[in-house]
């Protein structure tokens, strides 16, 4: 049997890339203090699962992985629930997993040292709570015990990074529970951001994914208009290494002209946008407290592709919403038929309790709503195989992320880590690298190639557009 080693800790991150920041903010933070990562839970004092409370299946991944962890837990050893469904239901966790030793919200991650060192204090009964209701940044609040300087906000993924620049949502949608678990938006300093992607930069970066509930947001409370598109021109400048910038999380009406402008005039900037538009008729939009003004995603949409022809928007769509009526369903197919996104995510309703949905209850049946997910995603299969097919002979800068058999797997500018396609490319490519790739073949999401072997600079955009 294995040893427990002291001053060990183990910690399983779940759920979105902005969790992946926090839980690589902590993991930050117990290695200054002392205490060394290991990937073997049986290795480890320390057990921790950043959870993701967002909907139901995330809600019972989270308390799967955490009662695993608690039947095999063994003397010496500590297990610590961190993240957004402990932040909303610390004490419906704590009933529903045995042996549970301490609790840590999504608000308060940067407290991570102080509950860890509670709890090999002495012994402790019940589980220890550590949920203050306020949000807080880190360095705003000196009982943080470290200041922002300290804390690297993002999470390295080979050579890529997630950046936070913000957390929290003030936004209303009726479905979301975000703002219950993570209280309202706050932007972190603008030179705070820029200071980790210069350290990123020398890190040997290639890109930033600046993430946050709703990047479009940012700056409104630090008293910035424009927030995003003046972010986004200060990293051109403080980060000139950085190959790719990319967008994720746009909020619908808040795509100013500035952010279009400033995608379009600077080559790092990718011309890519994420942004969630939930669905596609407005009667459900307002039921969802979305934005419903159909005319102005038209007209933003079409003023992006004008300013950049080879944008690739990514949107994500809900179906089986409460009330949602075939005509609606219907509408929806058919506004991503006339608007032809790159990129499409599609998620059957989640009832979320506390939400401004739940008076709607429920009613579309799970049935109804998986047939109607098939037919969307159908749709949006032979939209995004005509979309590659039209990248046959192109050349397209591919960021290499790993080898093997003769083949190389990366990813162009028009596909976010791990949520989009691939790029299959013929012989071993270290990764790390960023290799002009001529384009040879297409299926519904990846595409294939070949190493480009003529003189041309690599950047955030197609090296051709007319496969010449």
């Amino acid at each position: 049997m294995s040893k427990v080693k002291a001053k060990r800790f183990h910690l399983v991150s779940l759920g979105c890339s902005k969790n992946t920041v926090d839980s690589q903010g902590m993991a930050q933070l117990l290695c200054a203090a002392g205490f060394e990562a290991t990937a073997d839970p049986r290795q480890a004092e320390v057990l921790i699962v950043n959870t993701c409370g967002f909907i139901g299946p995330a809600k019972q991944e989270s308390l799967d992985v955490l009662n695993d962890l608690a039947a095999r837990k063994k003397r010496g050893q500590l297990l610590v629930a961190a993240g957004c469904l402990t932040q909303r239901y610390g004490a419906e966790v704590a009933r529903q997993v045995p042996g549970l030793d301490g609790i840590i919200g999504t608000r308060r991650w940067m407290d991570i040292v102080d509950l860890v060192q509670r709890l090999r204090a002495g012994p402790h009964p019940e589980p220890l709570y550590h949920l203050p209701g306020d949000a807080a940044v880190v360095g705003a609040d000196p009982l943080t015990g470290a200041g922002e300087q300290a804390v690297l906000r993002a999470a390295v993924q080979g050579k890529s990074a997630y950046l936070k620049i913000a957390d929290g949502c003030r936004r209303p949608c009726a479905f979301c529970a975000i703002p219950l678990i993570k209280g309202t938006a706050v932007s972190r300093p603008l030179a705070h951001i820029l200071d980790e992607a210069r350290r990123l930069e020398a890190a040997g970066a290639r890109e930033l994914i600046l993430i946050a509930q709703d990047t479009t947001d940012y700056g409104r409370d630090l008293g910035m208009k424009d927030g995003l598109a003046q972010l986004l021109e200060a990293l051109v400048e403080a980060a000139p290494g950085i190959d790719w910038l990319r967008v994720m999380y746009a909020f619908p009406g808040y795509v100013t002209e500035r952010q279009i402008d400033t995608m379009a005039a600077h080559p790092q900037i990718l011309h890519y946008l994420d942004m969630p538009l939930q669905h596609g008729h407005p009667a459900t939009l307002r039921r969802m407290r979305r934005p419903a003004n159909i005319d102005w995603v038209r007209r933003i949409l079409g003023r992006m592709r004008a300013a950049m022809p080879d944008l690739a928007i990514r949107s994500t769509f809900i179906v089986g919403y409460p009330g949602e009526t075939e005509e609606e369903f219907q509408a929806l197919l058919d506004f991503v038929s006339e608007l032809r996104f790159e990129r499409l995510g599609v998620f059957t309703f989640s009832y979320e309790p506390g939400t401004e949905s739940a008076g709607l209850g429920d009613p579309v049946p799970e049935a109804v709503k998986a047939e109607r997910r098939e037919r969307l995603m159908a749709l949006q299969q032979h939209i995004s195989l005509e979309k590659n097919q039209a990248q046959v002979g192109r050349v397209l800068p591919v960021l290499i992320e790993g080898n093997g058999d003769g083949l190389s797997l990366g990813r162009s500018y028009r596909d976010a880590p791990e949520i989009d396609g691939l790029v299959i490319v013929e012989g071993e490519v270290p990764p790390g690298e960023l290799v002009p790739v001529r384009i040879s073949g297409a299926l519904a999401y990846d595409l294939s190639g070949t190493v480009d072997t003529r003189p041309a600079q690599v950047v955030g955009v197609p090296l051709e557009l007319t496969g010449i």
